[in-house]
């Protein structure tokens, strides 16, 4: 199978507005778990391109390869001297604080998490295992090894959903409305706990809806990209309504950098795309670019606890740290889908065995039970 590639312009730039810290934060040798995960292979990505500011830096990759880790993401890598891959996972201490000392870790990013809320709904356990006991895992061994800065990747899920008008901002009271959303919640808490008692050096990122290459096809657009080149259906939720805040996972990633280097110790930073879209017209801009029949588009029953609205304020991002969202959602979707268009092997050999007995248990009644269309 080809290695997939990331198009040159998913590189990650410098930003352009000048950041409140002029003595940016320099990381050596990182420690990032959930790094073959889809936002984590594409923020190692733009972290080695970072050529100028961080080619010396040293990254080890704790992951655990659950179904959404895939080591292809990051196989090109594998003759990189400043890359190392270690098969394990964030719940075992020995493992991490081996891995700490042995590699003499400076900083840590903690992408490793179970992410995805259908599945949080079929068995919650695991989203507790990981997302909850894995991240006191890395705090108390972080902790001990007097780690200089730690970054906890999280979601604006935690939040839970807004009525018409508002803006999640970074003071919003925590309201999770899923399983999933609700051990990412208890994560930034036990983040917190350690800042407020420890002293920690910790930061956390909440970032709003991602897309773009290497995205695991269970998630919104993937899935829709890979049903419509192959003529299946669409399910769509309830009446199709939701709205998300739409961002490419390059412009996260470069958010996660920013708040590395320029971010204080103790914060929470929203990263958001300023890009608020009802589920249904992102999917019509999906099958437009396609040139798919909105024929394809089956309404089903919509999932339990399903949040009608998301909206990142990054206003905090964007004067702390000189970020802002750069690439437009006309212009991400047309790359996401060209990118899924070249890489049609990587997506196939993911919609196999364990990923088809997933789908079929997940949409299998909905759509023979949902016979609608928007026709």
């Amino acid at each position: 199978m080809p290695v997939p590639r990331i198009p040159r312009s998913y590189a990650c730039p410098h930003p352009t507005v000048a950041p409140m810290n002029t003595v940016p934060y320099q990381p050596r040798n990182l420690l990032i778990t959930g790094g073959c995960g889809f936002i984590g292979a594409n923020f190692i990505r733009c972290l080695l391109s970072e050529e100028h500011s961080f080619g010396a830096c040293r990254i080890v990759n704790l992951d655990k390869l659950t179904y959404a880790g895939n080591p292809e993401n990051l196989r090109d890598l594998e003759t990189d001297s400043r890359y190392r891959f270690v098969h394990g996972d964030i719940c075992h201490v020995d493992l991490v604080r081996r891995l700490l000392d042995e590699a003499r870790i400076d900083t840590v990013l903690n992408f490793a998490a179970e992410s995805h809320v259908d599945r949080s709904i079929l068995d919650s356990t695991p989203f507790v295992q990981t997302n909850i006991v894995g991240t006191q895992v890395m705090l108390d061994a972080c902790r001990e090894a007097g780690i200089t800065r730690y970054l906890q990747v999280s979601t604006d899920e935690v939040y839970g959903s807004l009525e018409q008008g508002g803006y999640f901002t970074e003071t919003t009271p925590l309201a999770p409305n899923s399983p999933y959303a609700a051990s990412k919640a208890a994560a930034d808490l036990l983040v917190r706990g350690s800042v407020q008692t420890h002293g920690f050096p910790a930061m956390v990122t909440r970032c709003s809806n991602n897309y773009g290459p290497f995205q695991f096809p269970e998630k919104l657009i993937p899935l829709f990209i890979a049903n419509a080149l192959n003529d299946e259906a669409l399910p769509v939720y309830g009446d199709g309504r939701q709205v998300r805040d739409w961002i490419h996972v390059a412009d996260h990633c470069r958010g996660i950098l920013a708040a590395l280097t320029q971010g204080r110790p103790g914060e929470i930073y929203n990263l958001g795309g300023r890009c608020e879209l009802e589920n249904l017209v992102l999917i019509r801009m999906l099958l437009a670019i396609l040139e798919k029949p909105e024929s394809l588009i089956r309404f089903v029953k919509d999932r339990p606890g399903h949040d009608r609205r998301y909206a990142i304020d990054c206003t905090k991002a964007e004067r702390e740290l000189g970020w802002s969202p750069r690439v437009s959602l006309e212009q991400g979707l047309r790359e996401t889908v060209q990118w899924y268009r070249h890489h049609v092997s990587w997506v196939e050999h993911i919609r196999t065995g364990a990923y088809l007995a997933y789908y079929q248990q997940q949409y299998g009644a909905r759509l023979e039970n949902e016979p609608g269309s928007t026709t």
